[in-house]
C-alpha cells in the first residue's frame, strides 16, 4: 500500500474514532480526536512540498478540517446558533475515505480555514526552540478547543437566585516588547485541576492600543459558569497570543492564571509565566524578573 493510502487510512480511522466517541456522548475525547485530525489535514493542505494531493483535493481536505472544527465548536458551546450536527459530519466519512477519487460537489457550504499555521500540542514549541533568538518570546499552548478568530466573547449567563456570576475586565498587560506585538489578543479558559476545560474557551478582540511597555485591552469577559459551581482546584487562564508574520502563525507568548481564592471584587494584578501554557500548574516559570504583569478588575454579580 502506498504512503498516501496509508495516510488516508489513518485519517479515516481517526475520523471514525471521533464520530464513535461523539455518538457515545464522550465529548471531551471526541473534541480531541476532531482537533488532532483537523490539524493533520491542515498540515497536509499547507505543505508546499507535498505532491500527493491535487489543489482540488487539498481544498476538500481543508473543508473537512473546517467541518471538524465546527462540530468541535458545537460540542463545546451548547448555545451555539450555528450547530453542526453529528449526522452531517458522518456524511463526510466516504469523502475522507475516497478523497483521491471524490469528484462531486462538497455537501456543505463551508470555507477552508485561513492559512495561518495551526500546531498540535508541543509542535510549536519544538519549532520555536530551533528558531527563537529571544528565549523569553513566543510559543505554543495545548489548546483543547479549535482555534477561532479573535473576538469570540460570550454574553453573561442568566442570573440564578443565590448564585454569583463573575465578570473579569482585562485592563492591560505589561511586556518589555509590547510595541512589537502584531494582532495581540487574549484567550480565556477555565480549567479544572487536571487542565480540562470547564467552559467554552473565549478570545478577546485584537487589542489596538499600545503604550510603552503596555498593551491595553479594556474588555469585559463573562465567565460562563456560576462561581459556586466551579470545582475546587479550578483556575481561570489568560493566554497572551500574537501573530508572527515571518512564520505565518499565531503564537502564545506567555500566560497567567487566577485561582479560586483570588476571586474577589476589585482590581488584581497577576504574574506572567513562560510558555508553554501549563494548565496543570506543575512547572511554572516566571516570564521576567521585571515588574510586568496582567492587570484585571473583577465584578461579582449576585442575584439575591
Amino acid at each position: 500500500m502506498s504512503d498516501v493510502n496509508k495516510t488516508i487510512q489513518k485519517w479515516h480511522a481517526s475520523f471514525k474514532k471521533g464520530t464513535d466517541f461523539d455518538s457515545w456522548g464522550q465529548l471531551v475525547e471526541a473534541i480531541d480526536e476532531y482537533q488532532i485530525l483537523a490539524r493533520q489535514l491542515q498540515k497536509e493542505v499547507q505543505s508546499t512540498n507535498s505532491s500527493d494531493f491535487t489543489e482540488e483535493q487539498k481544498k476538500t481536505l481543508a473543508k473537512i478540517a473546517t467541518c471538524l472544527e465546527m462540530r468541535s465548536a458545537s460540542l463545546q458551546c451548547t448555545q451555539s446558533k450555528e450547530e453542526f450536527k453529528l449526522e452531517d459530519l458522518k456524511k463526510l466519512e466516504t469523502i475522507i475515505k475516497n478523497v483521491l477519487t471524490y469528484n462531486k460537489e462538497f455537501p456543505f457550504d463551508v470555507q477552508p480555514v485561513p492559512l495561518r499555521k495551526i500546531f498540535a500540542p508541543g509542535e510549536e514549541e519544538n519549532l520555536e526552540l530551533e528558531e527563537e533568538e529571544d528565549a523569553t518570546a513566543g510559543a505554543g499552548s495545548t489548546e483543547a478547543f479549535p482555534p477561532r478568530a479573535p473576538g469570540t466573547l460570550l454574553p453573561r449567563l442568566p442570573s440564578e437566585p443565590g448564585m454569583t456570576l463573575l465578570t473579569i475586565r482585562i485592563e492591560k498587560i505589561g511586556l518589555k516588547d509590547a510595541g512589537q506585538c502584531i494582532d495581540p489578543y487574549m484567550t480565556i479558559s477555565v480549567k479544572d485541576a487536571n487542565g480540562v476545560d470547564l467552559n467554552p474557551v473565549q478570545d478577546t478582540p485584537v487589542a489596538t492600543r499600545k503604550e510603552d511597555t503596555y498593551i491595553h485591552f479594556s474588555v469585559d469577559v463573562e465567565i460562563q459558569r456560576h462561581v459556586e459551581k466551579l470545582p475546587k482546584g479550578a483556575a481561570i487562564f489568560f493566554e497572551f497570543k500574537h501573530y508572527k508574520p515571518k512564520k505565518r502563525f499565531t503564537s502564545t507568548k506567555c500566560f497567567a492564571f487566577m485561582e479560586m481564592d483570588e476571586i474577589k471584587p476589585g482590581p488584581i494584578v497577576i504574574e506572567l509565566y513562560k510558555k508553554p501554557t501549563d494548565f496543570k500548574r506543575k512547572k511554572l516559570q516566571l516570564l521576567t524578573k521585571k515588574p510586568l504583569y496582567l492587570h484585571l478588575d473583577q465584578t461579582l454579580h449576585k442575584d439575591s
